[in-house]
């Protein structure tokens, strides 16, 4: 049996090393390192496959997302309700901006944003959503959009764990991730279902004005050189990468298909475990299927319930598996976000699911071996 990784990034580059090895070749061979034709050509592949108006690359996920914020106008003092349990990248740029972050609780089922929760948060400031697609599923669109506009309130949709998700609407209609709300970031960071082999993200929106303002602020708010129109930042995305994303693209249907075959081998492993709880597919769905990308497993995540999540950490990998844990401190108890705004007992999901989630290794080159090594290793330390 090969060696187990959390990611496999050697293995999946195999199969398409010609296709990478020229894309990337190409771009030397031009010297088009910076907004070449391999930029162009990604943005507008990656266009046509979300179905999105705009696309517009930047330098890496938390730029993308603090872009948005940017491109959206938001000021100082306003407030930006998002989710408490996700990485911080989604919370230090509206520190960063200055804008005011209220963290809400999740949903235990799911892990996304809980909508009660967004409710009650809704003050007079309140001027935007952030909801997290988390570990490979969208948030509630619907019920998110709605709120949205009862309250005039901006949807920002922080799409960098489920690129190639599909969300069905109650209405029957589908969207990719990212393109449901006002404006979208997603990172290409290489562990991610589509990630380049350095930093990379992007920005969606379907609106002209907006994308507009956008395409200035990454460029130091250059529309012509040497003309500042507006505030801006230095967020290209640089043509390597792009050239590298542009060729894995197409793979990235297959590649969340593989996800899902295996998440489906892993729920099957662990099915009616008193102890474990398997992952969810939400938006409708009740299991993960061949024909449907509603989760695309960015993570795998258990919850272990009433045993020893952290020993089950050390037992595995003391046999060589890796696993994370994420995330193990919620965003209002981390130093830099806590405040006295905040309630404990205001975050009973979240607080109880960074003491029981795990994520088992999770990529597109598993295979039957590793799986069953791994899944009986869990077994094993909870028999």
């Amino acid at each position: 049996m090969k060696k187990i990784q959390m990611v496999d990034l050697e293995g999946q580059y195999a199969p398409i090393k010609d296709e990478v090895n020229s894309s990337i070749q190409e771009v030397i061979d031009t010297a088009a390192f910076i907004n070449g034709p391999k930029v162009k050509a990604f943005q507008a592949n990656l266009e046509a496959y979300l179905n999105v108006k705009y696309v517009i690359p930047c330098a890496n996920g938390t730029d993308a997302l603090q872009i948005a914020m940017m491109g959206l106008g938001l000021k100082p003092g306003d407030e930006v309700i998002t989710a408490d349990f996700t990485f911080a990248a989604t919370v230090e740029v509206i520190a960063l901006l200055g804008l005011t972050p209220v963290l809400v609780d999740v949903d235990p089922e799911y892990f996304n944003i809980d909508i009660d929760a967004i409710k009650k948060a809704i003050t007079p400031k309140t001027k935007a959503i952030v909801p997290v697609h988390l570990f490979g599923q969208c948030a509630n669109m619907d019920a998110i959009m709605e709120i949205a506009k009862a309250h005039n309130l901006f949807v920002i949709e922080d799409n960098a764990q489920a690129i190639g998700a599909t969300y069905t609407s109650l209405n029957a209609s589908k969207a990719k991730a990212g393109t449901i709300g006002h404006v979208a970031s997603t990172s290409f960071f290489p562990s991610k279902n589509l990630g380049c082999y350095g930093d990379g993200g992007a920005i969606f929106t379907n609106d002209d004005d907006l994308a507009h303002t956008i395409r200035g602020i990454v460029n130091h708010g250059m529309y012509e050189r040497y003309h500042h129109d507006v505030v801006g930042v230095n967020s290209r995305l640089d043509s390597i990468q792009a050239a590298v994303l542009d060729a894995k693209l197409p793979h990235l249907d297959n590649y969340n298909k593989a996800r899902q075959s295996a998440a489906r081998k892993y729920n099957l492993a662990f099915k009616n475990h008193p102890n474990i709880e398997t992952p969810k597919a939400g938006n409708g769905c009740k299991t993960i299927c061949d024909n449907c990308d509603c989760h695309v497993f960015h993570q795998y995540t258990l919850k272990i319930k009433n045993a020893d999540r952290d020993g089950l950490v050390a037992h595995l990998n003391a046999k060589g598996i890796p696993c994370g844990v994420y995330y193990p401190i919620p965003l209002h108890k981390q130093k830099a976000y806590q405040d006295e705004r905040y309630n404990d007992a205001d975050f009973q999901v979240t607080n109880q699911l960074s003491k029981e989630v795990i994520s088992l290794p999770m990529h597109t080159e598993l295979d039957d071996d590793q799986i069953e090594f791994i899944t009986a290793s869990v077994l094993s330390f909870l028999t």
